[in-house]
């Protein structure tokens, strides 16, 4: 029998399995892929995430792997344009957006090292019960024979479409309608840094990352995606030619060397977090438009905020539960202003703050805290502060 199981072995799942067994207890991770193996993503590691990789030892390895490093940020929006950078989180201002099956086994190994048992191939069939209560999982081993497993506490780490959710009926607690999707792809030749481009409708955001490539994505709205998956590759150029047509001469000096990817589910909610045996974590409990790029670093906060919350007593039902509860109500307290954040974006519709983004321009320092909202450095509270307010009522 394990202390704990973990579903999930991508950006939630191995830090939090790692995270477990560095207290001591004795972790099995399941995992339905074999890797290194690429998924979805955006890439971009906020200065909070990267400042985690460093705490759990697994940044120089991400660095050895070729990433190459970001420390320059610009938006460009409805004739203003905006240059700097987030402020550092213990020390760490440099970002990295990492290719996914670069970033995954990196994580899988930190697990393997804390001594996690790591299975690759093994796809959750389903959930374990004594009385109420979660107590295991059963799975298919990668020659497709049945198994089961038991533990005192599961972790659902499994996405947007969690098992974990499904089975134990974990509501939906805040949910919005999904408002954009987005197609990506990769570019050789074309020089970047972490630029923004924006107008009404469109979203266009670029990083390097592995292999000296450059993301570069496109974001539309929710009502155009019918029309966008058709004309996929003729809607993201022109995408990018009459949002940041700059950005479209790199790409015509540069060439694109993989498909294009893409998706239209972009859901926003917050799930019911935890009950007897269970608890959800990354995408499974709280997923937002991925248009300010902020999964990979929330599923490392969500990580060290659940096993910090547990420590020494996951088997203590009262500790237990009360640190449960407290790992829940940090996800109402840390990620909410994200999640409004992100959907405020997510609107397209940059007519709303030009005004005030306008004024930002000559004070550096300003600039900087406001990309450091997003990233998570400063709050949002502590932004609009009177020394903003002072500048507002200036220009």
């Amino acid at each position: 029998m394990y202390d704990v199981i973990v579903i999930g072995a991508r950006c939630a799942g191995s830090p939090a399995a790692m995270l477990f067994a560095r207290q001591g207890y004795r972790v099995l991770l399941l995992e339905k892929a074999t890797f290194p193996q690429d998924t979805l993503s955006s890439h971009y590691i906020h200065q909070p995430g990267v400042a985690l990789l460093d705490r759990w030892g697994l940044l120089g390895e991400l660095r050895s792997a070729g990433c190459r490093p970001i420390d320059r940020q610009s938006y460009e929006a409805l004739g203003v344009r905006l240059e700097g950078f987030s402020l550092p989180v213990d020390g760490h201002r440099t970002t990295y957006a990492p290719r996914r099956f670069v970033l995954d086994p990196i994580l899988a190994r930190g697990a393997v090292a804390a001594g996690v048992d790591f299975r690759q191939s093994c796809t959750v069939t389903d959930l374990l019960y004594t009385g109420d209560r979660v107590t295991g999982v059963r799975y298919t081993t990668p020659g497709g024979t049945p198994a089961t497993e038991h533990a005192r506490l599961v972790v659902g780490a499994d996405g947007m479409r969690s098992l974990v959710a499904r089975r134990t009926g974990a509501p939906k607690v805040v949910e919005r309608p999904r408002m954009t999707c987005t197609y990506y792809s990769y570019w050789e030749q074309v020089p970047a840094h972490f630029e923004l481009y924006e107008r009404p409708g469109r979203w266009i955001a670029l990083a390097p990352t592995n292999d000296g490539l450059t993301l570069i994505m496109t974001y539309f709205p929710q009502s155009e995606f019918a029309d966008v998956r058709t004309h996929v590759e003729d809607s993201y150029l022109e995408a990018v030619r009459t949002t940041a047509p700059e950005l479209y001469e790199r790409m015509s000096a540069g060439k694109r060397v993989e498909q294009m990817y893409g998706t239209g589910a972009q859901e926003n909610y917050f799930r019911k977090a935890h009950g007897p045996g269970w608890v959800l974590l990354g995408d499974a409990v709280h997923h937002k438009d991925s248009i300010t790029a902020r999964g990979i670093t929330d599923a490392f906060l969500q990580a060290q905020s659940l096993t910090g919350h547990i420590g020494q007593d996951l088997h203590d039902d009262t500790a237990l539960a009360t640190a449960l509860r407290r790992y829940e109500k940090d996800l109402d307290s840390t990620f909410y202003s994200f999640y409004q954040g992100a959907l405020n974006v997510a609107e397209l519709k940059p007519e709303r703050h030009t005004e005030m983004v306008q004024k930002l321009v000559g004070h550096q320092d300003l600039i900087d805290r406001y990309f450091s909202t997003v990233s998570g450095a400063y709050s949002f509270d502590d932004f609009y502060n009177n020394e903003l307010l002072t500048v507002l009522d200036q220009g």
